[in-house]
């Protein structure tokens, strides 16, 4: 399925709900693409899980910001990816540190950063350790979003 046709479904997917979240925030490993940062090198070519990038646009079209909050030892390669993805200009904040402990760290510098309180973020991860909404398994996918905000309307991530 392209890119603008999944742009389109989660578009669409999204119109159905009267509240929609501020900022919503991705983790990166097994969520927006299906490696382990630190198992590649700086040289190689990362790709996003299919519907990925589809539903990062169509989160911009809805003027819903996009941040990213990442336990990887390797930032650095994270960071060329998302460079190589052409991701960076999507988000207004990344958080991308290794961390024994839960993203906690990162939620807050990211909520200071952009000033949006978290009950007005979403968190997408395939941890479900990270998580007080919602699991899911590794990948984002259309069908995902649409599983994911009916029963919840918006999820939050609370510190």
């Amino acid at each position: 399925m392209g890119d603008d046709r999944v742009k389109n479904e989660a578009t669409e997917i999204m119109g159905m709900f009267q509240v929609l979240p501020r900022l919503v925030v991705f983790d990166l490993d097994y969520t927006l693409w299906p490696f382990y940062c630190e198992c590649l090198s700086k040289r190689d070519m990362p790709s996003l899980y299919p519907h990925a990038k589809g539903i990062l646009y169509a989160l911009k079209d809805k003027g819903i910001d996009i941040a990213i909050a990442s336990r990887s030892p390797t930032s650095d390669i994270a960071n060329i990816f998302l460079e190589k993805l052409g991701l960076k200009s999507l988000l207004v904040a990344q958080e991308i540190f290794s961390s024994w402990t839960h993203k906690t760290d990162h939620f807050q510098k990211i909520k200071q950063r952009t000033g949006v309180p978290y009950t007005e973020m979403l968190f997408f991860d395939d941890e479900d350790r990270n998580i007080n909404a919602k699991y899911m398994q590794p990948g984002l996918q259309r069908d995902r979003l649409r599983d994911t905000t009916p029963d919840m309307r918006i999820h939050l991530y609370y510190l």
